[in-house]
């Protein structure tokens, strides 16, 4: 069983306990998630079942979009709700015209720091484990892309105020601690108080099924139906389809050479051959090109 499932994951489960709540369903070893959710998140979350397995680190790369919701008036240790409260104030006062400002400055290209409760390795030990212990926690700060930065609506006649926002982001980016900063700039203390994924690489959230509805279609044998082909996954890659001839090349691990008429491609690019009936060969990676032959070699090629 080789394939793409997206999993409309629930609050409450790891992302790693919905990995084996799927392998327990489809009685397959091979299952792996392609960047994890907190518990308290639940939104998409593509598995890779079988061979599919080796293209999860290319998901991992690409952009995920969240809809989120910001909570003023305290902030906490792990700069979401589930948290201890560290910072809190009395009384809010915020302007929508302030929130806006605030949110601007978040667009484009910005250095974050991320949170002490992580799963960033800092010497071998992930980092939520050291601060969980009451270690002091140093990540050093990484530059992220916020692609968009959308408020949908705003709570403020209250207690604490609520600001609801859609975000579209590279790899690595912290929603949570995006709300923490923000609420940093309006100088008032802020935390995330919901986050849903909405959409991972090219899976979104109307793609998305829950486990039991994957439980029910295993039952029933209809599993084919919700697995979606590995190519999926890579489907931004440019496409070269090959000939039988040609494929058992790509099985061998040879380099293989195309036409480079009406087509340019950068040395380091990757391609992704597929057979004529759309079954997904290899990935291969461009290491010349002379405007008339692109030549390329191997860099994964899955069993026939």
């Amino acid at each position: 069983m080789n394939g793409i499932l997206v999993i409309d994951k629930p609050k409450g489960m790891t992302s790693q306990q919905v990995v084996g709540r799927v392998k327990k369903i489809l009685g397959v070893k091979k299952v792996g998630h392609t960047g994890t959710l907190d518990p308290d998140v639940d939104g998409v979350l593509p598995l890779c079942i079988g061979q599919a397995t080796r293209l999860a680190e290319y998901l991992l790369d690409q952009s995920k979009a969240y809809a989120a919701e910001l909570t003023l008036g305290y902030s906490t240790d792990t700069q979401d709700a589930s948290g201890e409260i560290v910072e809190r104030v009395a009384h809010v006062s915020v302007t929508e015209a302030e929130i806006r400002a605030a949110f601007d400055k978040f667009c484009g290209e910005i250095e974050q720091v991320p949170p002490a409760f992580s799963a960033l390795k800092i010497n071998g030990r992930r980092a939520y484990d050291l601060a969980r212990q009451g270690e002091r926690v140093a990540l050093p700060p990484r530059r992220v892309t916020i692609y968009e930065l959308a408020i949908t609506e705003l709570e403020l006649d209250c207690e604490l105020p609520r600001v609801r926002f859609r975000v579209e982001c590279s790899k690595g980016t912290y929603v949570r601690t995006l709300c923490h900063d923000i609420g940093q700039t309006l100088g008032i203390p802020a935390h995330m108080s919901r986050l849903t994924r909405t959409r991972s690489g090219p899976f979104t959230l109307q793609m998305a099924h829950s486990l039991d509805v994957i439980g029910q279609a295993a039952a029933e044998g209809r599993i084919a139906d919700y697995l979606l082909p590995p190519s999926v996954a890579v489907a931004d890659f440019p496409c070269y389809v090959v000939t039988d001839r040609q494929a058992r090349r790509v099985f061998n691990g040879l380099e293989m050479s195309f036409s480079a008429a009406g087509q340019e491609r950068e040395t380091g690019e990757r391609i992704r051959l597929e057979s004529a009936s759309g079954q997904l060969l290899a990935i291969y990676r461009v290491v010349d090109s002379d405007g008339q032959t692109i030549r390329t070699k191997p860099e994964k090629v899955f069993n026939a």
